[in-house]
């Protein structure tokens, strides 16, 4: 019984700390641009960027941002952290050094920090600490075919919302009675009208023109309920968007058979973790899709599928096209649209030529093949346009 009314106590401070938050627009969310300059401009007109390399093929992938990054001249510094459970480099020490270079520069980049399944006495990882520390509660996964990179969907568009602070993540897990686990889900008004909100408020911003509301509430009647009330609430405040809503296995077998349906999905954790997953797989795995993650001071950039890859660490397969369209998607957050185009455009143009692949697209490049190709490819726009010419995209 003492170790139920802990976790009833550790769950009712959850709620109320989660209770005092305010939802505010993407606008917010996503830190605006003014404020942003100021805050992480540089001597020299250097931006400050907080690094976490993380595990696995992290670091490695990490070498190739930084390589691009220089060949461009991209007017970054990195704040580089290691923070990993499985390196022994973890401690609350640590995260408090990553969080203190955050507040300072607003913006991270970082690869997959692995969490281990065994419990060794603290259920929550150092990964989800930092996430509710900075309290990124938008995970957003930006899935999109690439150019004369062929799957079995192609011209695919759409873009995943999933709440990532709560739900099924929340971390609070006990032993009821010997043999029998309880493990408690999460689910607030104020957190799912904030997600709801940040999701409307992404496809007016984008252009977009329906969001799904994805749940199990059939099931789930009071959590997902609420989850769901809450975007038919917000969804009424948004008369141009379009909103529908699909149960979770439904959504699962619809992206495979029919992903072109879908636009924008919002969703709470755990089913937002499994689509990211799915989804990626649809356009080519989780080597070319990047992702990001927002709070209302705080822009985090990563892959948009977390996969540490370790069986690839030291091999020189790893496939560094995420990692490098999450770092361009970084720079236009930064205000630095040249540069974001410049090297989005380089990494287009690499796998729409087709020469140089890494295996995990059906080709036998290294990383570092890769990179090369990449960075011969950013210098024709200094070359031909000069440092702010005109660029031609790549779709």
């Amino acid at each position: 019984m003492s170790a139920i009314s802990s976790v009833r106590a550790v769950a009712g401070a959850l709620l109320r700390a989660q209770g005092r938050g305010a939802w505010r627009t993407l606008s917010a969310s996503a830190a605006p641009q003014q404020t942003l300059r100021s805050q992480t401009e540089k001597h020299e007109g250097l931006f400050k960027v907080t690094m976490l390399p993380g595990d696995g093929v992290g670091p490695e992938l990490m070498h190739s941002v930084k390589e691009v990054f220089k060949a461009a001249g991209v007017p970054v510094e990195f704040d580089e952290h290691h923070l990993s459970e499985v390196q022994n480099m973890a401690s609350e020490e640590k995260l408090d050094e990553v969080v203190d270079s955050m507040k300072e520069s607003k913006v991270a980049i970082i690869g997959k920090i692995h969490t281990p399944m065994e419990y060794k006495g603290e259920l929550a990882s150092y990964d989800m600490r930092l996430r509710r520390k900075l309290d990124l509660f938008a995970n957003v996964v930006h899935v999109n075919s690439l150019p004369g990179f062929k799957t079995r969907h192609n011209n695919l568009d759409l873009v995943i919302i999933r709440e990532q602070t709560e739900g099924e993540y929340s971390s609070l897990e006990h032993e009821s009675v010997k043999g029998v686990i309880e493990c408690l889900k999460i689910i607030t008004r104020d957190k799912s009208q904030r997600i709801a909100k940040f999701a409307f408020d992404y496809a007016t911003k984008k252009g977009r023109s329906k969001v799904t509301a994805v749940h199990k509430a059939n099931i789930m009647k009071l959590g997902d309920g609420l989850f769901l009330q809450c975007c038919e609430e917000v969804a009424e405040l948004y008369p141009k968007i379009k909103f529908d809503t699909m149960i979770i296995d439904n959504c699962c077998m619809q992206l495979v058979q029919n992903p072109h349906q879908f636009d924008v999905l919002v969703m709470p954790n755990l089913y937002g973790n499994i689509i990211d997953n799915l989804a990626a797989g649809l356009v080519g795995g989780a080597g070319v899709v990047p992702g990001e993650s927002y709070s209302a001071e705080y822009a985090v950039f990563e892959m948009g599928a977390r996969h540490p890859f370790a069986q690839a660490v030291g091999r020189n397969i790893a496939n560094p096209t995420a990692m490098l369209l999450s770092a361009a998607n970084m720079l236009r957050h930064l205000n630095l649209e040249y540069h974001s185009n410049v090297i989005s455009d380089a990494v287009k143009r690499v796998i729409k030529v087709g020469k140089v692949r890494t295996r995990d697209m059906g080709g036998y490049s290294t990383t570092s093949d890769f990179i090369k190709s990449v960075t011969d490819n950013l210098h024709p726009h200094y070359g031909a346009h000069g440092r702010h010419g005109r660029i031609r995209h790549i779709h």
